[in-house]
């Protein structure tokens, strides 16, 4: 009897570290979703821009809401990890939701000559490494192995998204500016050469497990 009264109470179980918590309504992913939510609206806006002929002054609409989606791309990220609040959500959407806003306006703008010839090239460069590095990373990740974002690869991003809000512009920046379009398509192009550099940079990292799974 003594014995058990001198026994102290089980100590509560740990909370768990915050990091680990699930962060799917916090300011960081709220920012990722509604880099979402603006890929619908960009792509409207050129929709109804050039095949709905509702007038230039929907680029520009189109712009603004893609600059903001663009800089959600930096705050999201910096704030999960300012506050501790990464997460698995906001880690899966936070590039699907980049590649989502690019490839819907390269295609776009495809589709109503902003982007035409030999610059269909740069895109279907971009949007090829898009799929194929998306591919290898989910395969990696199967096997538990991690490939961080390179610095190049981060400048590579930075460089694409600035080429396609300047084509996003395009006819109605010409009118206030001429030689925007032509801007934008060589930093499309640059951000194309880009794009092949890391994404062979990405595979020769993965290349080792590749070569090691098929033995």
């Amino acid at each position: 009897m003594a014995e058990a009264a001198t026994r102290s109470p089980p100590s509560p179980a740990p909370s768990p570290p915050r990091s680990a918590r699930g962060h799917a309504f916090s300011l960081p992913n709220l920012l990722t979703y509604a880099r979402c939510v603006a890929v619908p609206l960009v792509a409207a806006c050129l929709f109804w821009s050039d095949i709905l002929a509702g007038g230039m002054w929907l680029r520009w609409v189109a712009l603004a809401i893609y600059i903001a989606a663009a800089v959600t791309d930096f705050f999201d990220g910096y704030l999960a990890r300012a506050w501790s609040q990464q997460s698995a959500i906001g880690r899966m959407l936070d590039p699907i939701a980049d590649k989502l806003l690019v490839s819907t306006c390269l295609l776009m703008m495809a589709s109503d000559g902003t982007i035409r010839g030999w610059s269909l090239w740069a895109a279907i460069v971009i949007l090829c490494r898009e799929i194929l590095v998306s591919g290898l990373r989910e395969f990696l990740a199967e096997l538990r192995v991690s490939v961080p974002v390179s610095r190049l690869a981060k400048w590579k991003t930075t460089l694409q998204l600035v080429a396609v809000g300047v084509l996003i512009a395009g006819p109605a920046g010409e009118a206030v500016l001429p030689g925007v379009s032509l801007v934008g398509l060589t930093l499309l192009w640059v951000s194309a050469v880009l794009t092949l550099y890391t994404g062979y940079d990405y595979f020769r990292a993965g290349a080792r497990h590749l070569v090691e799974d098929g033995q």
